[in-house]
């Protein structure tokens, strides 16, 4: 089976999230949230015997790639169809609890490379980005349905990009003519749609648009801080948490989240007396984000925006960890 993704940071991780020493010497137990095709977990698995993993992926098709990948490790290794947010928040009585929990929050290249639902301009695909085909609008949908001001609120938010009210404008004109089906007239009707001197700029100019729409189509965003704040709850006391980011929004409710946890109080100035315990949730073990050296983002060029965040629990955080965490 020929993999198409590398896994990010993954030196980094072995390193940061290892299960060595107390309280891991004779079993430890490891949640990969976002299992991709397993790079990082097939790693883990290789290099820690005393090592199991829960992988979990709402992509039914890429986890069936990663369960061919991972089935030498046997009944090390067990599965969750389903979204990080769900598992999180009702985590199943048949898996243990975790002493390890990896995030990793980019799309896999395979979704890019192999997918066919449109998450790449270079490809005439179908509209589509869903991680879960089941579940949601598509890109499609969103793309041909938002009003004008909706949509250039989306593509500014989620894709921070600067000319979004310019691009919603050529969007809406261009469907009149009918529906934007594919990724590539997508990407035309955007090409077109910006001045010369930006087309020809680091990035393709439809680059923001589409992380916009597979943001918003995939609740990305929306899923994290609940997420976050659950799997920290979930995670064994001295376990580790760590989340792999790759663009500002992600870090921003990361680093937020993972400050809160290391203060010792939260509460808002109008309570009285302090309600959230007065102690440090965790250990913040990366005072500043871990990011690929030039060698990897020479080797592994998707990796270059990518950030590493590390925390070790001491107790359970309360709501109000939650205060100051940016939501979308």
């Amino acid at each position: 089976m020929e993999i198409v993704h590398k896994p990010v940071l993954l030196n980094e991780c072995l390193e940061l999230l290892s299960p060595v020493g107390e309280p891991y010497e004779n079993c430890a137990v490891m949640v990969d949230s976002t299992l991709g095709e397993g790079g990082h977990s097939y790693n883990f698995l290789k290099k820690y015997e005393n090592l199991s993993i829960i992988g979990l992926d709402a992509d039914s098709v890429i986890q069936k790639r990663a369960k061919e990948r991972l089935a030498e490790f046997g009944d090390r290794m067990s599965f969750y169809n389903g979204w990080f947010n769900d598992f999180y928040a009702n985590y199943p009585e048949e898996f243990p609890k975790p002493d390890i929990i990896l995030f990793d929050l980019g799309i896999s290249v395979f979704h890019y490379e192999k997918s066919m639902r449109g998450f790449s301009f270079r490809y005439d695909e179908k509209l589509d980005m869903r991680l879960n085909e089941n579940a949601g609008p598509s890109a499609g949908e969103l793309v041909n349905e938002l009003p004008e001001e909706k949509l250039a609120d989306l593509i500014y938010l989620y894709g921070e990009e600067k000319l979004s009210r310019r691009i919603a404008a050529a969007i809406v004109e261009a469907r009149r003519g009918g529906k934007i089906e594919s990724s590539k007239a997508l990407a035309e009707i955007i090409w077109n749609a910006v001045p010369a001197n930006y087309r020809y700029g680091p990035i393709h100019p439809a680059t923001r648009t589409f992380q916009a729409l597979r943001i918003a189509v995939n609740g990305e965003l929306k899923r994290l801080p609940e997420a976050l704040h659950n799997a920290f709850n979930d995670l064994k006391v001295n376990g580790k948490m760590g989340v792999i980011t790759f663009h500002s929004l992600e870090d921003r409710i990361v680093k937020n989240y993972f400050r809160n946890l290391g203060r010792e109080c939260v509460c808002p100035p109008e309570v009285a007396v302090c309600r959230c315990g007065g102690e440090a949730c965790a250990e913040i073990i990366t005072r500043k984000p871990v990011c690929p050296s030039q060698e990897e983002i020479k080797d592994n060029s998707p990796s270059r925006s990518a950030k590493l965040r590390v925390v070790r629990k001491k107790r359970d955080a309360s709501e109000y960890r939650l205060n100051g965490v940016v939501g979308y």
